[in-house]
């Protein structure tokens, strides 16, 4: 697939993470009026004021949280349901939670239609993650923070990678936080980044 190919150009060496998403049609997820692009390297709108990410960006993001068959992963920010499909296919547990309700019930449905029944999806606020169901492996966030929430750091296993952008409403740094051994946190960071803003509350 062309997209496969400019994102091996863009940098993305992780293969197992381009063939999930060569097995995930972008398209299904789009507006009908996007369609024709959904194949190219470009965000869109999916409404309630959210996107659907750039190939790219989702493939950085996976390719960081280094994704094992059977981690449990926590995903904040459902959006499309995308992402989250692309996580399943690595052989992910995958519990996301959306705070938008429209955009809560019309991806459950669609997901349920594609196959993807098993992804476990939540309403509620991504600040508070899902504390009934940590630890987990792993944790993404979808959105752009400000800072650090404490809640999914907690929430975050031994050898578990936590990957969130943080910074500022025009660009976000990528960063990865890693719970070491000892309990200690480790932090990376991978570049800067621009996503819709990570908020609380339910709406």
């Amino acid at each position: 697939m062309q997209l496969m190919d400019t994102l091996r150009q863009e940098g993305v060496r992780d293969e197992r993470v381009l063939d999930a998403m060569s097995k995930v049609p972008r398209h299904l997820f789009l507006d009908k009026a996007f369609e024709e692009w959904a194949y190219q390297n470009v965000a869109f709108p999916i409404g309630c004021a959210q996107t659907i990410s750039q190939p790219l960006t989702v493939a950085t993001q996976t390719s960081l949280l280094d994704i094992r068959k059977g981690d449990k992963v926590l995903e904040v920010g459902t959006g499309s349901g995308y992402q989250a499909c692309v996580l399943f296919l690595l052989g992910a547990k995958v519990y996301s939670i959306e705070r938008q309700s429209g955009l809560y019930e019309k991806t459950d449905q669609l997901l349920r239609e594609l196959g993807f029944g098993l992804i476990r999806t939540f309403l509620g606020d991504g600040y508070a993650g899902l504390p009934r169901f940590a630890p987990f492996d792993k944790i993404l966030v979808t959105a752009g923070a400000t800072a650090l929430p404490d809640n999914l750091l907690s929430q975050l296993a031994i050898g578990g990678h936590l990957v969130i952008p943080i910074g500022d409403e025009d660009s976000q740094t990528m960063w990865r936080f890693t719970r070491l051994e000892n309990g200690e946190i480790r932090s990376e960071t991978f570049g800067q980044f621009k996503f819709v803003p990570f908020l609380k509350g339910i709406q």
